[in-house]
């Protein structure tokens, strides 16, 4: 009796289906995997490098405003009238050098030399009577204000205690000239901060925007040497900027890691510039994992359904070829004239339109499966547009908190050097003068010390509205510090015109009542724009020496220094 069995191998029907569908449903699961994961990784990318941009930026920012800071408050110290006096031996001066110190914890040391370069008198006592002669931040300061680069201790290595982990001391020097009232150098005030403040500057930054734990903050020397962290000092080379018209770059650093970096001028607006960078960097392949982790998941997807349909697909093939190979062994028999012939019945030729429905099921489950890989790109996106959309929200808020000063609402003394700047630049070019107020709370400390400090603020806050209240729309009003104020006028180059709006501002505060005090007097010094002046800082000098007349000849008045050009 006659067998039939079916042919095997993969040069069948069978079998070349079956390679058909697993082949091309493994190309098109790896394609759109492909794809997804290559748009997934630049949005990503995209995201984590505007992310690092911005903690990079913030950090430059508030670096480069603290030593600003810093070096304006040796400026101001070297000007107060214990200083100038032309006695460098007053208890007065060592006073003012141990309460500053003390205010400010990043002083390593504070102290005054005379111009021969002898320190007279130190916090501490440190250096006293010891020649500073040869230190460049006494030679500098000598010939104006002065902001060094990090270096490690050398004549107070051995006074101050060393640091737990065994490193080097490490300081930034600040220093002033000490000038007489005829402008005859007395001596110079030096003061070395300690470079674990600049440390702290950056970590409170990072530390307040959650960074993971993953990303590394750099600072960077003008030549591109690492300040900090203390333990890649003289052990890393930083790479140089692939790139330089996005605010981010994908870069192999030495040893072949590569890293999704960031990098931001710090602009310390100092007397010299320092020529810092702050560099921020995460491991590209951290920053990526979402992307690695999808990619893996697609893979393993592919692979499983492109098996599962190749046995499905050889199934259904040898289900269909079967009522065939009855056919064509039935027309053989036929031929050869073999016996009867075993034709296919009806219920076998009805298979192929089964076979035709189970391939229509499975292109079925194919865009299935490829609406769920869309799905998972829209999501992801989703995700990215909502972190880009928090952290566009979170680069405002940080905008407004650094021109803002949060007791008064009235601009900061950051963006009121901005806008100083600007009017000097301003009248540089096309003449067009300014006027600057220069004021400050009368007895202050005496509200503060009778009254508390909570009826100080709200002082300075009721004071703040008025002082807003009393100038043009076009006039800037910004808290300096503590007490003071400080108003710009614009398009103002009259004596008469300034002294009438600063009059007003007097007679209106004094005329005022404060709840928490009643009455508050303020001091108000007046200076002019002028040809010769070298810079915007001349005027702004002008207007504190005027202030401290003020105070001196009694408070609650205005007094002005006008050049014999600016005489009506």
């Amino acid at each position: 009796m006659f067998s039939w069995s079916p042919p095997s191998g993969l040069r069948g029907f069978r079998g070349r289906l079956t390679l058909w569908f697993g082949g091309l449903t493994l190309l098109t699961l790896l394609s759109v995997g492909l794809y997804v994961g290559h748009m997934a990784t630049q949005q990503l990318a995209a995201a984590s490098g505007e992310a690092l941009h911005s903690t990079a930026q913030s950090a430059a920012d508030l670096l480069g405003a603290n030593l600003r800071e810093r070096e304006q408050e040796i400026i101001l110290m070297s000007q107060l009238p214990e200083f100038t006096g032309g006695h460098l031996d007053q208890p007065e001066v060592l006073r003012s050098l141990e309460r500053r110190q003390a205010m400010h914890g990043e002083y390593a040391w504070l102290g005054v030399a005379d111009e021969a370069g002898v320190v007279r008198q130190a916090t501490g006592g440190m250096l006293v009577q010891q020649s500073v002669l040869q230190r460049p931040w006494f030679q500098a300061a000598s010939r104006g204000v002065y902001t060094g680069d990090v270096h490690e201790a050398v004549l107070l290595a051995k006074l101050l205690p060393g640091n737990a982990s065994g490193e080097p001391l490490r300081f930034i020097d600040f220093a002033a000239p000490i000038r007489g009232a005829d402008g005859r150098l007395l001596g110079v005030l030096g003061a070395h901060a300690h470079w674990s403040w600049v440390a702290q500057t950056v970590e409170s930054v990072v530390q307040h925007q959650g960074r993971r734990p993953e990303v590394e903050v750099l600072i960077l020397n003008r030549a591109g040497d690492i300040l900090y962290p203390e333990r890649l000092v003289g052990t890393l080379r930083v790479p140089k900027r692939i790139t330089a018209d996005r605010y981010y770059d994908m870069v192999r650093w030495p040893g072949g890691m590569e890293y999704l970096t960031s990098e931001v001028a710090v602009a310390t607006r100092t007397a010299n510039d320092l020529g810092w960078r702050v560099l921020v960097r995460l491991p590209t392949q951290i920053a990526l994992q979402p992307v690695t982790a999808l990619r893996q998941q697609l893979l393993v997807l592919g692979l499983l359904a492109a098996l599962l349909f190749a046995f499905v697909a050889y199934r259904l093939a040898s289900r269909m070829s079967y009522p065939i190979e009855r056919l064509a062994q039935a027309v053989r028999r036929v031929e050869m004239r073999e016996g009867v012939p075993d034709f296919p019945d009806e219920q076998d030729a009805r298979e192929v339109a089964q076979l035709s429905q189970s391939i229509q099921s499975m292109t079925r489950s194919l865009l299935a499966k490829e609406q769920e890989l869309e799905a998972v790109n829209a999501s992801l996106e989703t995700a990215v547009t909502q972190r880009t959309e928090a952290l566009t929200r979170a680069n405002e808020e940080l905008a407004r908190l650094a021109t803002r000063d949060p007791l008064t609402g009235l601009y900061n003394r950051r963006r009121f050097d901005e806008r100083l700047d600007e009017c000097f630049q301003t009248f540089r070019r096309t003449g067009r003068p300014f006027a600057l107020l220069a004021m400050d709370v009368d007895l202050f400390k005496r509200i503060n010390d009778t009254h508390g400090h909570s009826a100080g603020d709200t002082v300075l806050h009721q004071l703040a509205q008025l002082l807003s209240d009393q100038v043009r729309a076009a006039d800037f009003v910004a808290r300096f510090g503590g007490e003071e104020f400080v108003v710009l006028l614009p398009e103002t180059g009259k004596v008469v015109d300034a002294m009438t709006v600063a009059e007003k501002i007097r007679t209106a505060v004094d005329a005022a009542v404060f709840p928490a005090v009643r009455q508050v007097t303020i001091s108000i010094g007046l200076s002019l724009s002028d040809v010769s002046d070298a810079d915007a800082s001349a005027v702004m000098r002008r207007a504190d020496d005027a202030l401290y007349q003020a105070k001196a000849a009694g408070r609650n008045r205005v007094t002005s220094i006008v050049l014999e050009s600016q005489n009506d």
